[in-house]
């Protein structure tokens, strides 16, 4: 079943993002994503297919765009800041305290922050610390307040999430 379904996300994924769909391109999809999908089916689901893995889906497909609404933010911010003449940028290293014990939580969250613009993971010093470069104090500040920490967090049911 795992193979299947990780067969059918990432030929989905193809299709969607190929827009091609003469037989020639389908045909690569279709061998590209048995390949890949024979060499790393066990990442996607390391466990049999369960409720917990389909509800962990379904909030991380309600946490994309959240998240898409957050990089866009940025970006108006990081516009703000090249283009204001005194160009008020404050670059800063933040220590970021995480309560995310699980791994694949861990990885989510630090890869949002790098997806956000004006902000990247630099380091994570250890399961509970991350170093995070911020173009300014704003940046900084918003990361602190860890209103994405707490969307991971409910998304894997990590300590402190709140219920749909």
């Amino acid at each position: 079943m795992r193979y299947i379904t990780t067969f059918l996300i990432l030929f989905l994924n193809w299709l969607i993002w190929s827009g091609m769909f003469d037989a020639f391109h389908i045909s690569l999809g279709v061998i590209s994503c048995a390949l890949v999908t024979f060499l790393s089916h066990d990442l996607f689901f390391k466990e049999k297919l369960s409720y917990r893995n389909i509800v962990e889906t379904v909030r991380f497909i309600k946490y994309i765009p959240w998240l898409l609404y957050q990089i866009v933010l940025s970006n108006i911010h990081v516009a703000y800041l090249v283009l204001h003449p005194k160009m008020p940028i404050e670059p800063s290293m933040v220590r970021l305290e995480t309560e995310l014990k699980k791994d694949l939580s861990l990885v989510a969250y630090a890869n949002s922050i790098t997806l956000t613009p004006g902000t990247i993971t630099a380091d994570i010093v250890d399961r509970k610390h991350y170093i995070v470069h911020c173009i300014s104090k704003k940046v900084a500040d918003d990361l602190l307040a860890g209103d994405m920490e707490k969307r991971i967090a409910h998304i894997f049911e990590e300590a402190g999430y709140k219920e749909d």
